[in-house]
């Protein structure tokens, strides 16, 4: 099940789109690195298709039809050394879900800064079945729109300074105020 993005419009999917060229044109766009080498050159185009006609859901299906998951990956061991363990069969959702979500709250920011909005709302867009208490203590919570936006440009694939989204799969979004 998809995040259910309230205030997702024509307009903010143009400013999407704005947000996604304005990374490449940066060299700045989150690759995972849990694509293949096919998933990480289909990846911007992919995305792109995912904000200018569908939702997450249809890019973690793409993800995962067009095989650009990795089945395998290299992880640290606690005391050191290396081991190979499996990709976890949710991380096409978790990486769609994630980076669409962080290009909808940028276009957000940047559609209403346009027309003047000064602040965004958060709040659950997508219920999820253990919610961490950090994720519930920021629902309802009013962010200032520019300062939103410059956090999210400023952080990509990485956890925000302001905890907009708050980490994987807290099923958090943001709307109009």
């Amino acid at each position: 099940m998809s995040i259910h993005h309230e205030s997702l419009d024509a307009a903010v999917r143009q400013c999407m789109v704005r947000e996604l060229e304005l990374d490449q044109g940066n060299g700045k766009l989150y690759v995972s690195p849990r694509l293949t080498s096919a998933g990480v050159q289909a990846w911007a185009q992919i995305l792109r298709e995912a904000i200018e006609h569908h939702e997450d859901e249809w890019l973690a299906s793409t993800l995962r039809e067009r095989g650009y998951m990795k089945a395998e990956e290299q992880r640290a061991k606690p005391r050191g050394g290396f081991t190979i363990a499996k990709v976890p069969h949710t991380a096409p959702d978790t990486l769609a879900e994630g980076e669409f979500n962080r290009f909808y709250a940028r276009g957000l920011c940047a559609h209403l800064i346009e027309s003047g909005g000064t602040e965004v709302e958060v709040y659950r867009g997508k219920q999820v079945n253990n919610p961490r208490s950090a994720s519930e203590a920021m629902i309802g919570r009013r962010l200032p729109t520019r300062q939103l936006l410059d956090d999210l440009r400023n952080s990509p694939g990485v956890e925000p300074a302001l905890g907009l989204p708050p980490g994987p799969n807290s099923g958090l979004t943001i709307r109009r105020v």
